[in-house]
């Protein structure tokens, strides 16, 4: 069973910093693409940050130079460093993976961690 649980997020002022966490039960991160979203009130899920099982790395024009992901294979888990926060960023944000198994695809989230930017 595919498990995801992340930590991290918190209440942080305009321009500081918080790193989140995102850990892996019942898959390998390391052959696995990964993602993370945001939810703000009112607004539909968006993706925030995703890195393929090469390495490849792409982000959302609006976190583009401030958020940063990656993996950290030896504990199977996934982070996402944000810099430089703004009060637009404040959100839950969720990790994903999907897995496709005899052509059927499984989406998989954990249960999200809240992120508040206070102005």
């Amino acid at each position: 069973q595919v498990q995801l649980v992340e930590s991290g997020g918190g209440l942080v002022q305009v321009g500081g910093s918080l790193k989140l966490s995102c850990v892996a039960s019942g898959i390998f991160i390391n052959i696995n693409d990964m993602g993370w979203y945001r939810q703000a009130p009112g607004k539909q899920r968006e993706l925030v940050a995703h890195i393929t099982s090469f390495g490849t790395r792409n982000y959302a024009d609006s976190v583009k130079g401030r958020f940063t992901v990656s993996k950290d294979n030896a504990k199977n888990t996934v982070l996402l460093q944000m810099n430089s926060l703004k009060p637009e960023d404040t959100a839950i944000y969720y990790c994903h993976t999907r897995r496709v198994i005899v052509g059927i695809t499984y989406d998989y989230w954990g249960q999200g961690t809240q992120v508040t930017v206070s102005s």
